[in-house]
């Protein structure tokens, strides 16, 4: 499988699916489902914007397997399978926050994160204008940049994370930041877990954690983050997961997993 075959028809999708959110955000947003809860929401332009990609890639590349957000599995034929979220970080896109994301990987193997072999990836901010890319064995790349995760300095880490819509996942969210906030030198939530993990790609971020993840929310960031020389971690099984994702340096996220773990 040659990734870098992929990842040119990943950008191009990810700038127009890109735009088009941009577009439905200047419009307006309508809200169109709630998902796991109330909180959970699902807006018409996510739908639009999947659709958008679906179809693109059906077109340049029949018979590939898609993953997506918000219509779920299809199996494909040729080994390649793209793992999609339409717009990561819907809650910041409907309440007009500029801090969301277009997430688009090519895996190959099973579809499941630690039996899959990511391929390319792209991480698209409309917002921001930036378009985070890697390609398996070729780096992760921001425009000419060549990507590089940080190691924290003696102040702690920079880091980052996220909490779940339900409300019952709230308390043991927060015991967590407690023990990990020892390594920290401050603590971020934004709100897109794709952009966490393009920003602990590119240094911006010294580490990321955050449980209830799904395949889509990191097949993309993960890449990212392991191609600009850093270390993705989950559970189960050591694998990103709806246990537990941990990106970072590999010395940074040992320590963390260790915090975490208790």
């Amino acid at each position: 499988m040659d990734a870098g075959n992929l990842l040119p028809l990943a950008v191009e999708i990810a700038r127009e699916a890109g735009d088009l959110a941009r577009r439905r955000r200047e419009d307006g947003v309508a809200i169109a489902a709630t998902k796991s809860t109330l909180a959970d929401i699902v807006t018409e332009a996510d739908r639009e914007v999947e659709d958008l990609i679906r179809a693109r890639l059906a077109e340049a590349r029949p018979g590939d397997g898609f993953l997506g957000e918000e219509s779920g599995v299809e199996e494909g034929t040729t080994g390649v399978t793209w793992v999609v979220d339409p717009i990561d970080g819907t809650v910041n896109y409907a309440y007009g926050i500029p801090h969301y994301a277009v997430s688009i990987a090519a895996v190959t193997g099973e579809v499941a994160p630690g039996h899959w072999t990511a391929q390319a990836g792209v991480v698209f901010s409309p917002a921001a204008g930036e378009l985070f890319r890697a390609a398996r064995g070729a780096g992760a790349w921001l425009g000419e940049r060549r990507l590089s995760v940080s190691t924290p300095s003696d102040a702690g880490a920079l880091l980052a994370t996220g909490f779940g819509y339900d409300p019952a996942t709230h308390g043991p969210d927060l015991d967590r930041v407690r023990r990990v906030m020892p390594a920290a030198r401050d603590l971020r939530r934004a709100g897109a877990a794709s952009l966490d993990l393009a920003y602990v790609a590119a240094g911006r971020l010294d580490g990321y954690f955050e449980r209830g993840l799904h395949p889509w929310d990191h097949a993309a960031g993960g890449l990212l983050v392991i191609e600009a020389g850093g270390t993705l971690w989950g559970s189960p099984g050591g694998a990103p997961g709806r246990d537990m994702t941990i990106a970072g340096s590999a010395g940074l996220v040992e320590r963390l997993r260790i915090l975490i773990e208790g």
